[in-house]
């Protein structure tokens, strides 16, 4: 059973279920709160900061392996995706800024066959056109699981991502994301044809 009041750590960045996410934990307050978690072997909730404000739909992280410790207490420390939540109330009392929060559980369909498979396709052509190199990790995903995976493999917009996090059905989740990466392709297509012709200016001059 997870607590219902967690630490609570915000941060520019969203954590989806599943991924990992590696920190550099420096300020005394997160150095304590992943002492004590190490310690109690229990989560930390990573909540998207934003200029006003934080989100109220997170993610739990696992410490997963302290990578690194410094002299002077500071931590590299590898974290990985667990449990969506909404924080029903802050506490803010302490250095440490905590939260009653509500588990979220999917509910509703998986996503139709066809709408996977289009998934599929726009990950493995945007992943290709992103890093110049086709996805390895998409072997043995569970179908439940493919959203989660692309949006936090991509670098896709962080409002965007926060959306994905917030949906509570995978078909809603690969319908938004099909939405989004079939935009988004044809951006990086024309990155990609302009960057191969700005590398090609002045080749040979010499």
């Amino acid at each position: 059973m997870r607590p219902d009041r967690i630490p609570l750590f915000p941060l520019n960045v969203v954590l989806l279920p599943g991924a990992s996410l590696p920190l550099h934990i420096f300020e005394l307050r997160y150095r304590e709160m992943v002492k004590k978690c190490l310690g109690g072997k229990s989560e930390f909730g990573m909540l998207l900061s934003l200029p006003k404000g934080v989100a109220h739909v997170g993610c739990t992280a696992e410490i997963t392996e302290v990578v690194k410790r410094y002299s002077d207490g500071r931590m590299d420390i590898l974290t990985v995706g667990r449990a969506p939540f909404r924080v029903v109330e802050l506490f803010q009392e302490n250095p440490l800024l905590e939260g009653q929060v509500d588990y979220l559980e999917d509910r509703g369909a998986h996503a139709s066959p066809g709408i996977q498979r289009q998934l599929v396709e726009l990950y493995e052509a945007c992943h290709t056109l992103v890093f110049n190199d086709y996805p390895k990790n998409l072997e043995g995903t569970p179908a439940e699981e493919l959203s989660y995976l692309v949006a936090s493999t991509l670098p896709i917009d962080l409002l965007w991502k926060q959306q994905i996090l917030e949906l509570r059905s995978e078909e809603d989740r690969q319908e938004r994301l099909v939405g989004y990466l079939r935009e988004w392709a044809p951006h990086l297509q024309n990155n990609k044809v302009m960057r191969q012709r700005a590398g090609g200016n002045g080749h040979g001059l010499n």
